[in-house]
């Protein structure tokens, strides 16, 4: 991965980083007094708040790592490598659980229809990430033809 490359991956999780802390406070200044109420499920509004917090913590990790990959000047390309397949791998995470977050937040507030929808659709997408994420991470070369 070049410094370039790098650095600008760092940027962008500390974007996607920002904007999950504010979607989660965008979620609580809303949805929070209609859960205290009872006008939302508790369990789904609760999940939802988690995995906005592991999604964000996996872009902050992702950034660390990015970070670790872009300092050439004081690390060896193998330790960078594997710095880049790890801020892959919690950038993949942080993405994939911040795209669960519109469905659980659905069935919180009780929109069973679009919920169902919302969720098979990231099903779909979590299939293809599992399916292609190997031929685009970091230092892999694509064993699936």
């Amino acid at each position: 991965m070049t410094d370039e490359l790098a650095s600008a991956n760092v940027n962008r999780s500390y974007q996607l980083a920002a904007s999950s802390i504010a979607i989660f406070t965008f979620l609580l200044l809303f949805l929070y007094p209609r859960f205290v109420s009872g006008d939302i499920g508790a369990w789904p509004f609760q999940a939802t708040l988690i995995v906005m917090g592991v999604a964000t913590f996996s872009f902050a990790f992702a950034s660390f790592f990015y970070y670790g990959a872009s300092l050439s000047d004081r690390i060896d390309v193998a330790p960078r490598t594997e710095f880049s397949r790890r801020g892959d791998r919690f950038w993949l995470s942080g993405c994939v659980l911040l795209f669960l977050v519109p469905s659980l937040t659905l069935f919180a507030v009780g929109l069973l229809a679009v919920a169902t929808t919302w969720f098979a659709l990231w099903l779909v997408y979590l299939l293809f990430v599992i399916r292609n994420f190997s031929r685009v991470e970091t230092g892999r070369k694509s064993s699936v033809p």
